[in-house]
């Protein structure tokens, strides 16, 4: 009898990992989800998901998360309170590759970034390049997900344009286009990569079905909302201050200040070359705009 597969998910309680393990169980897989704590695990077995409980900074614990699956999609979460997120996306790095390495995953998929290609300049980017080079330092098969500019990062922005009228931008210039995508797209990008049979390394670029300006978001924001919405950049001096009280380090807020330089420079753009698979998701920024004023 052939061994029925079984698909690892980490990063449930985040968008993409939700969304992955979710694609999966709609298409009839066997998921193991792999959680930090017990109690995050109780819908997804209610899902009839298998439920693992590792740490991605304990090793054994994720090797034996990760023993006996087709495939796992590694999610690497920021540890933006930290002021050493930096080095501890270096440990995650390093704990997941060793993991996987003694677990045999047979293939491994990991959410990574535009930009993660580039060596420097690119804040937050920089922990995703970190994990790109330690699991190339390993022979897994390796899938990279290098997803464009979130959707849902408008979402904090709402409420305030919805009161004021304008839509608070850290992109710039306004009228410039750019990649982005919804987190449900990447998820069910990830669930389709993982059910697929190669060798070797993928870097695979992700993007939704169009680029978008902070214009083009003012206005479909305005249409969902019917009120004028106008976008209006945040000046750079004035970044510091906006971001204040989130819970960011002074190295997390550093590092987000980085990467909109290297957004907004065109420093950070997808890589063009003809290795790079790209896919594109179908949620458009009108769709998800709905999703989350309704």
């Amino acid at each position: 009898m052939t061994k029925a597969e079984l698909y690892a998910v980490t990063g449930v309680s985040g968008r993409t990992g939700a969304a992955t393990a979710q694609a999966l169980i709609t298409a009839g897989k066997q998921v193991r989800v792999v959680v930090r704590d017990a109690t995050k695990g109780a819908y997804w077995q209610q899902q009839g998901a298998e439920v693992a409980v590792a740490d991605l900074s304990n090793a054994a614990m994720l090797t034996n998360a990760l023993s006996g699956v087709t495939a796992a999609y590694i999610v690497s979460p920021p540890q933006y309170s930290q002021p050493d997120l930096f080095a501890q996306a270096e440990v995650m790095a390093n704990v997941i590759a060793d993991a996987a390495v003694a677990a045999k995953l047979p293939k491994l998929v990991a959410l990574s970034s535009v930009g993660a290609e580039q060596a420097s300049d690119t804040g937050w980017i920089a922990m995703n390049r970190t994990l790109e080079q330690r699991l190339s330092q390993t022979d897994l098969n390796l899938a990279f997900l290098r997803a464009a500019y979130f959707m849902e990062n408008w979402q904090p922005l709402i409420a305030s344009a919805r009161a004021q009228g304008e839509l608070a931008s850290f992109l710039a210039p306004l009228e410039r286009k750019i990649p982005m995508i919804a987190t449900q797209d990447i998820g069910e990008i990830a669930a389709q990569v993982l059910c697929e049979n190669w060798q070797g390394t993928r870097a695979i670029n992700l993007t939704g079905p169009a680029d978008y300006s902070p214009h083009d978001v003012a206005h479909h924001l305005a249409a969902q909302l019917d009120k004028p919405i106008a976008a209006v950049a945040i000046p750079e001096s004035h970044w510091q201050q906006a971001m204040a009280g989130q819970g960011f380090s002074p190295a997390a807020l550093a590092g987000f200040i980085e990467m909109t330089k290297g957004l907004n420079s065109g420093h950070i753009a997808f890589n063009k070359n003809d290795s790079i698979e790209h896919r594109a998701g179908s949620i458009t920024i009108e769709t998800l705009l709905k999703q989350v004023t309704e």
